[in-house]
């Protein structure tokens, strides 16, 4: 089962400059298990996409992305997703239930509340950089260390892990 609809992929200000991006429109997407926010953040003086679920808070890092990367974000992207979720042991077919057909669309972030947990995800990937392999561009170690903190998301109320509650969006949209 994937979604015939496309995703959102919020680009964060400081990424809208660094792909040269003008202007992007709202989100319309209501339903935040299918949006996802992006970010530029430095690693080891690398620039690294930090990609975070707007509902769950479920975090993963790509690594010292190249130009040719960031012009095909979405495919790199989705890849990323992919890995990941394969990595953290999900289902095989739990991309596709969050991702779809492999279609996106570029917006603003998907609200305030959402960008503070970006934030406070950023801030636990900075705690957590002695995990970073330089040697590869998926961060299996990395992203099992910030998706097994407590932490706050939009989408929950009170402290959970982002791994347990993908997991539980994942089994609902089975």
């Amino acid at each position: 089962m994937s979604r015939a609809e496309p995703i959102e992929l919020g680009l964060t200000i400081p990424l809208q400059r660094h792909l040269c991006v003008k202007a992007l429109p709202h989100g319309q997407e209501l339903d935040r298990r299918f949006c996802w926010d992006l970010h530029v953040i430095p690693l080891r003086g690398r620039s690294s996409l930090l990609a975070v679920h707007s509902h769950t808070r479920y975090t993963f890092v790509l690594y010292d992305l190249t130009r040719p990367d960031w012009e095909r974000l979405p495919e790199v992207f989705q890849k990323g997703l992919t890995r990941s979720l394969s990595r953290a042991g999900f289902p095989a077919e739990a991309a596709n239930l969050l991702y779809g057909p492999g279609q996106s669309l570029f917006t603003k972030t998907h609200g305030r509340r959402e960008v503070a947990f970006l934030n406070r995800a950023w801030d636990d990937v900075m705690a957590a950089e002695l995990a970073l392999e330089e040697s590869v561009q998926s961060q299996l170690l990395l992203d099992q260390l910030v998706n097994a903190k407590p932490s706050r998301c939009v989408g929950f109320d009170g402290l959970g892990a982002a791994a347990e509650r993908l997991a539980a969006v994942i089994r609902e949209l089975s």
